[in-house]
């Protein structure tokens, strides 16, 4: 097997694939695997696995509905802040707060932890 490496082609203006192609082209240029290795050492889980449950996880989404969602994490931070304005309640924001705080801590799994 290859290498991960960053694409690097050319294609035609009528391509049907050149938006895909570019996007490729724009999001393989970073180096995924420190990202990945954080994440495994965090959390105990080999790099080989998170690899294809990124994979996997990006095969069963949909592509085409990949592509035009906002990221999930995003969404469900913001049902999160919807439901406790919602409801109204100091409560019900601590609530949501101590869910958005787990997302964030989630989401800086795999960081180095600098700014």
């Amino acid at each position: 097997m290859k290498e991960m490496e960053p694409y690097r082609d050319r294609w035609e203006a009528d391509d049907p694939h050149a938006n895909f192609k570019a996007e490729v082209a724009a999001y393989t240029v970073t180096d995924p695997l420190p990202t990945l290795e954080g994440l495994s050492r965090a959390t105990g889980i080999p790099v080989p696995c998170l690899v294809r449950y990124v994979l996997v996880k990006w095969a069963a989404s949909g592509a085409e509905a990949l592509l035009a969602m906002t990221p999930i994490a995003l969404r469900q931070m913001r049902e999160h802040v919807e439901r406790a304005e919602a409801v109204g309640t100091d409560a019900a924001r601590l609530e949501a707060y101590a869910a958005l705080r787990q997302m964030v801590a989630w989401l800086e799994v795999g960081t180095d932890g600098s700014d």
